[in-house]
């Protein structure tokens, strides 16, 4: 505590200070803090980083390319979300954030707290932002806090959740490219944040899945005439 209380400036997030003090481990430093704080409310995190990227907007001319960002391309670039600040055509260097766009300031947060009007020019990310960015990638990892958003219940039968629960993206992504497309790319993140994410009992899931699957190979069959054929 003593080493996080010497190392804070005049001015700090005092949520994010309150919720360091509280913690087992205090973080030693303002940085590990605020990481702290958004890693204990990644839903919050999500909420922020879409509202973010709202602000921003997609660059001018950008278009959604799965796997732009990597240089790859195809259905292997649909478990990450679009993400046009990170494609080299659209960097915008160190101090605004490559997953939103925004000016990122000190310790890694989205406002400029202490009135310098100058983002820190050794961060490219926002704090909330990583939070977020994991979510999307790995929402498996952030079970415990949506079985709570839900109640611990179901989200499809409404059955108490079972240990082993599974997360599902209510809209597939797959479909998201087939059928959202030309969305506005703010609002295309909410297909891999909170709002498309629910936790389902396994067997529920497996069903989902197994109809997912079919459908998928209807639509191969529909767009190859001769695969169906020799079928």
């Amino acid at each position: 505590m003593l080493r996080l209380e010497r190392a804070l400036p005049p001015i700090f997030p005092a949520a994010v200070l309150q919720h360091a003090l509280s913690r087992p481990l205090v973080p030693p430093t303002p940085r590990l803090a605020v990481e702290s704080f958004w890693r204990s409310h990644v839903l919050r995190a999500d909420r922020l980083a879409r509202a973010l990227a709202a602000r921003s907007g997609a660059p001018e001319g950008w278009t959604w390319r799965p796997g732009a960002e990597t240089g790859g391309g195809g259905a292997a670039g649909f478990r990450a979300p679009p993400s046009p600040y990170r494609e080299a055509a659209h960097l915008l260097g160190r101090g605004r954030c490559c997953v939103c766009g925004q000016p990122v300031y000190r310790f890694g947060w989205h406002v400029d707290l202490w009135g310098t009007g100058i983002p820190n020019r050794n961060a490219g990310w926002h704090s909330a932002c990583v939070a977020a960015w994991k979510l999307w990638l790995a929402p498996s990892d952030q079970i415990p806090a949506l079985k709570r958003r839900q109640g611990h219940r179901c989200a499809v039968s409404g059955k108490r959740l079972l240990r082993t629960a599974e997360i599902d993206h209510r809209v597939p992504l797959y479909r998201v490219w087939r059928e959202h497309r030309d969305a506005p790319w703010p609002s295309l993140l909410a297909f891999w944040g909170a709002p498309n994410l629910q936790v389902v009992n396994r067997a529920v899931h497996a069903a989902k899945c197994r109809d997912e699957a079919g459908e998928r190979a209807r639509l191969r069959r529909a767009s190859d005439p001769d695969a169906a054929a020799d079928g």
